[in-house]
């Protein structure tokens, strides 16, 4: 045995991007999708779709641009987000282009609308305006730490983008949506989440000291101070303002659930979860108790099967029938029956179709990789250099994860159903693109997390000494 001593430095080794890993996940991420699509077509009509080749060469052609500007722009990012995005966007194309096939979806579209419009065409032209969203936050975005100059600009266009849809007509019941002449209908709330995020990380730097501070203990519980509670009052009283008047469930569990996880990483205050849990409770049940849409879906929750007495609308039974349908491995891809939900099959309750056609196996699946996009968010947060970065890779992935177990929740009957859209998989543009930018300053801050450190400029640095045996 020889030992063999080299002088060189840290740095000069550096870390691996990791790009290669990427580009070989995303492939696996492509291909699967494109399997799933000639699997439907297989079983609605006993021949491959004749737009399989399309399909696959756009989800491609997305995969690829994404790839190749992480790779350009953000060469040491997180190699596994980008793959697990790409696998939920391709599954939900898949999804929505087989509820398109649905002649009960045509026919309830024709007595409602008077014509039947697909959705797939539009969901993969909104998944190339958010790969290109992405695409800009890398490019334009050369250090997350820039927002946090913007922390009370971005609080003001949180609150417009929140206020909006008050003054244009509910849809559903549900006042989420504004309209604008040749784009059509956007929901701002799936963007004021990310700049939300960007407030509440640069409010919580500065102030996380002072709400940490306790007065009193009570029950193994610190108690905040009676002036530290002002930041807490103010967020619960705007979701409950939110609840009101735009009976908006979604938005604002996720608006006061969102500032609550932030306030305790920052914080490290047990007691602020507690507060937050209790007043997320009291504002829920004072607002059902007098406004009728919140409280149609808390009587839908508690018995759902009550619609078929009544009249009521009977999705959260028709989607509870279809777990039901789908048993361990499901139907198999195109022979379920989840267009009897209705018309919203394919946004709000999408994840029926999942768990009828791939059964619980596939619905399981699907909520690993969701778990997996928060874990590398939470990574990435535990990663980050700096205190603004922590929370606002904390923030993003709570976000995230709030987003996903409100619809999944409410979907399965485990709370009250809320509106909102499944990430990357249900129809909707406005959540498909808001989420392709959170993804992308997510690998902002990862590619700035697992950089190599530059290499010391002073001359009078000693190098480190790396001894390799042989």
């Amino acid at each position: 045995m020889s030992v063999v001593t080299n002088t060189t430095t840290i740095t000069s080794v550096g870390a691996p991007s990791r790009r290669n890993t990427e580009l070989a996940l995303l492939l696996f991420a492509v291909l699967i999708p494109v399997f799933a699509y000639a699997n439907v077509g297989l079983a609605t009509t006993d021949e491959l779709p004749s737009g399989m080749l399309g399909y696959g060469l756009g989800l491609a052609a997305l995969a690829g641009v994404a790839h190749l500007t992480v790779r350009k722009f953000a060469p040491y990012a997180d190699p596994l987000l980008l793959p697990l995005v790409t696998l939920l966007n391709g599954m939900g194309l898949v999804f929505i282009w087989r509820l398109d096939q649905s002649p009960r979806l045509h026919q309830r579209a024709e007595a409602l609308f008077g014509s039947f419009s697909p959705d797939t065409p539009k969901q993969l032209l909104y998944s190339a305006v958010g790969v290109a969203l992405f695409v800009a936050v890398l490019v334009f975005l050369k250090d997350h730490r820039i927002l946090q100059r913007y922390t009370y600009i971005s609080m003001v266009v949180a609150l417009i983008l929140l206020i909006l849809p008050m003054f244009f007509p509910a849809v559903n019941g549900a006042k989420i949506w504004i309209s604008i002449p040749g784009v059509g209908t956007i929901q701002p709330g799936e963007f004021a989440k990310i700049i939300i995020a960007v407030f509440f990380s640069g409010y919580l730097m500065v102030k996380r000291d002072a709400l940490a501070l306790a007065s009193r203990r009570f029950m193994g519980l610190y108690l905040p101070r009676g002036r530290d509670l002002g930041p807490i009052l103010v967020i619960w009283g705007l979701s409950i303002l939110i609840l009101v008047f735009e009976t908006d469930l979604g938005t604002s569990l996720l608006f006061f659930g969102l500032f609550v996880v932030m306030l305790y990483v920052a914080t490290e205050r047990t007691s602020w979860i507690v507060f937050g849990l209790l007043m997320s409770a009291v504002g829920a049940v004072g607002v059902a108790t007098f406004e009728p849409h919140v409280q149609e879906r808390v009587d839908a929750w508690l018995d759902p099967f009550a619609a078929f007495k009544d009249g009521t609308s009977d999705q959260v039974a028709q989607a509870l029938m279809s777990f039901g349908s789908g048993g361990i491995l499901g139907t198999g891809l195109g022979q379920g029956n989840s267009d009897l939900i209705g018309f919203a099959a394919n946004s709000d309750f999408i994840l029926a179709t999942v768990g009828e056609e791939l059964g619980l196996a596939g619905l399981m699946a699907f909520l690993l990789v969701y778990g997996l996009i928060v874990e590398r968010g939470v990574r990435t947060a535990l990663a980050a250099r700096d205190p603004f970065g922590k929370l606002l890779a904390i923030g993003l992935s709570g976000a995230f994860a709030l987003q996903v177990f409100v619809v999944a929740g409410g979907v399965m009957g485990l709370i009250p159903l809320t509106g909102m859209t499944m990430p990357f998989v249900a129809a909707g543009g406005s959540s498909v693109i808001a989420n392709w930018a959170l993804v992308g300053i997510l690998l902002r801050i990862s590619d700035t997390a697992r950089r190599p450190a530059p290499a010391p400029t002073s001359p009078d640095a000693e190098p480190t000494q790396v001894v390799r045996v042989q």
